[in-house]
């Protein structure tokens, strides 16, 4: 039967097999269906090879070469012998591949990545173009498994055990000059070229010793050294993970064990990991961020019949520390953008924070200094309107104030054109209300980045009554453009993730007046997987800021958001976090915590009360979950997996549990309704008054995801 999704031609000589093939997605992955096509192809170039004087490994589409194994097929697997098996087969495959007596080359020109990189390093040679869509990498770690089809047992051999392990522990992807540079890569051709550059690498193979002379150099190194890499290695994973994550340590268990030994031994090893870790459930965990991850690249607001406004040219209002991080998203979207404020002082502020962000990629070489020196060109700084009429996006970046937000946009809908987008990067005031100020309604919403805005990757658009559907995706496709994970909103008190952050904050103060040490709760948090402590957490936010958000959510929500007065005190006294240098820890002049603050400390019960560390968790997850569940109940946002993407993006809450509500679902929603109920009774009523629609779960014995 004819192939359906790879193509095998043979051109003089030269067997040409093409991936991609009659397939009508943008991204081609290793299917179930595509894996049988290409083992039947590479048993028919091993039947014809005394005719062949090689084969050249190809991709039909412009910007993928092979995304990897289709992650559904992984998520398929229900026990640790079938995906055993699975990576089994893939390693058979990649092996006949290896073994085939011709040269091979594999011309990579887009993504190839996890499967791809795989196969390719089963090839004799591998060739890339220059384009800046070409990647290489082994990112299986990031869905907590190991490579399966032999990518951890080839990568050392080709490119060394340091740089390999650096490749596979982190799942980095790396462009195609930075692969030649690393030994990955024998040579970058524009990608026109790459075919008929593949003929002259079959010839270079003749005349070198090919990938088994690197085998034996691998083997021959010397081995009290590859016991020290693989120890700083396991080092440098578990104070980057925490020892939360079970792939890097399993990967380096593998790769350690099979140092010495052949294909066959270490590929059985290989393939047995793989089983184990597909079917745990942090790797389902992962996966089921991988998957919710992508359905975010799709705009949930269904088909929009109207015109929708293409975002080209942007402008904020409000420089300063965040006002120049939005700005430096503009830049990297290409917008030439505006910043304007009322004074010099913000815009310098501002223009320093932009010019920081730039040089960190230009520090790790993703930036050239004459692109840096052009984007910070293309930022207009500026006290006046002037230009404003010519953009399509503006962002509101001042104090966070309801008269002062209302009369900015007033005043600033005069300046601009009928189809410009005007949005609010408020945190906790009401969109609804701000947008009252506005003629035209229908083109504002609310557009709230997270703190720093180049490493945080959520951005909450956030609902009016009178937004129209063309504002939405307009704002949505532009946040996908710039790189960024959207989640559309409902306007209400704390909208989302303030919303939910909000009482892990609180609870954390309610446990230092009763006497926990704040040692005790920021370790019982970190050691649950959160990046911050509570009190760690309020310094950087500003506690100022935290005071201010906790009484406009007391206000909207009532007595179950009702804040404890620890921060009030440190507030009173003059702490106010990190920008101060001083709140719940004293900061150097760097940013760096210099110790805990002694003179909160002071402020603080000095009767301290031991509390077990789990109890200490439960106190600040389940109101969490408890206000999630009444955010679904009122619609602000439709599904769970949007309040556990919401979460993990906006506060880093820990990946490998799958999301808030995933969590919550794995230990069971009747204990944890049992345990809220608990407290309701001893601790506080009001801020743990179990949600209706939490107890219907129980009652029907449903779980979140199943709603």
């Amino acid at each position: 039967m004819a192939n359906t999704k790879i193509s095998l031609e043979v051109k003089d000589k030269v067997a040409y097999v093409g991936f991609g093939y009659n397939c009508d997605k943008s991204m081609t992955v290793l299917d179930e269906e595509s894996l049988v096509e290409l083992r039947d192809t590479v048993d028919d170039l091993h039947g014809k090879a005394k005719e062949l004087d090689g084969v050249v490994f190809f991709s039909h589409k412009d910007r993928c070469f092979l995304a990897g194994a289709d992650i559904k097929l992984i998520a398929s697997m229900k026990t640790e012998s079938e995906g055993a098996h699975g990576a089994e087969q893939g390693q058979l495959l990649f092996n006949k591949i290896e073994d085939l007596p011709i040269p091979t080359v594999a011309c990579v020109h887009g993504v190839c990545l996890g499967g791809g990189t795989e196969l390719v390093l089963s090839c004799n040679s591998i060739i890339a173009s220059h384009d800046n869509s070409t990647v290489l990498g082994l990112p299986e770690v990031k869905l907590g498994v190991i490579p399966g089809f032999g990518g951890t047992y080839r990568m050392p051999r080709r490119i060394g055990l340091p740089k390999a392990l650096e490749l596979i522990l982190s799942g980095k992807m790396v462009k195609a000059k930075k692969a030649k540079r690393m030994g990955l890569v024998d040579g970058v051709y524009p990608k026109e070229r790459l075919l008929t550059q593949a003929l002259d690498h079959f010839k270079a193979e003749k005349k070198s010793e090919g990938l088994m002379g690197s085998l034996e150099n691998f083997a021959s190194d010397n081995f009290l050294s590859k016991k020290i890499i693989f120890q700083k290695a396991r080092e440098s994973v578990l104070k980057k993970t925490k020892g939360f994550y079970q792939a890097p340590l399993k990967i380096l268990d593998v790769m350690e064990a099979g140092m010495m030994k052949g294909r066959t031994s270490y590929l059985a090893s290989e393939s047995q990991a793989f089983g184990e870790l597909c079917v745990s459930e942090q790797s389902k965990n992962l996966q089921h961020i991988f998957f919710m991850t992508e359905e975010a690249k799709k705009f949930p607001g269904g088909e929009v019949t109207g015109d929708v406004p293409e975002l080209k040219r942007g402008a904020v209002l409000g420089a300063g520390t965040m006002g120049g991080g939005i700005a430096w998203l503009m830049c990297n979207t290409d917008m030439a953008p505006i910043m304007k404020d009322l004074n010099e002082e913000a815009l310098v502020l501002g223009l320093k924070q932009a010019s920081k962000n730039f040089m960190g990629a230009v520090k790790r070489k993703r930036l050239t200094k004459d692109d840096f020196e052009r984007k910070m060109r293309s930022i207009s700084p500026q006290l006046s309107y002037a230009g404003f009429a010519k953009t399509d996006l503006v962002i509101e970046a001042v104090v966070e104030n309801m008269d002062i937000k209302k009369s900015v946009f007033a005043e600033t809908e005069k300046h601009v054109s009928e189809t410009c987008l005007l949005t609010s990067n408020t945190s906790s005031l009401s969109v609804e209300e701000m947008a009252t100020a506005l003629e035209r309604p229908e083109r504002f919403a609310g557009l709230h980045f997270f703190n720093p805005v180049h490493m945080m990757p959520l951005v909450e658009i956030i609902t009016h009554s009178k937004m129209s559907q063309e504002t939405a995706k307009a704002l949505y496709d532009w946040c996908l453009k710039a790189k960024k994970t959207p989640v559309v909103v409902k306007d209400g008190p704390g909208f989302l993730v303030n919303r939910i952050l909000m009482p892990y904050l609180n609870e954390a103060g309610f446990l230092l007046e009763e006497g926990v040490p704040m040692k005790d709760i920021d370790e019982a948090c970190l050691n649950f997987g959160m990046p911050m402590g509570p009190c760690r957490l309020l310094d950087e936010i500003g506690i100022d800021v935290g005071v201010k958000v906790a009484k406009i959510l007391h206000d909207g929500l009532g007595d179950r958001a009702k804040a404890s007065g620890a921060s009030d005190l440190l507030v009173d006294k003059g702490f106010l976090g990190k920008k101060s240098g001083a709140g719940f820890y004293l900061y150097d002049e760097n940013g760096k915590v210099a110790g805990a603050n002694e003179e909160v400390q002071a402020m603080l019960p000095k009767d301290t009360k031991k509390m077990d560390e789990t109890e200490i968790q439960m106190r600040v997850v389940l109101p969490m979950i408890n206000e999630a569940s009444i955010i679904l109940e009122e619609g602000i946002v439709g599904t769970p997996s949007e309040v556990d993407l919401g979460l993990i993006f906006g506060i880093g809450f820990p990946p490998f549990r799958g999301g808030l509500l995933r969590h919550a679902d794995s230990e069971g929603l009747g204990r944890i309704l049992e345990a809220i109920e608990k407290y309701s009774k001893e601790v506080d009523f009001d801020r743990y008054q179990p949600s209706g629609y939490l107890k219907d779960l129980v009652a029907q014995k449903k779980k979140f995801y199943d709603s």
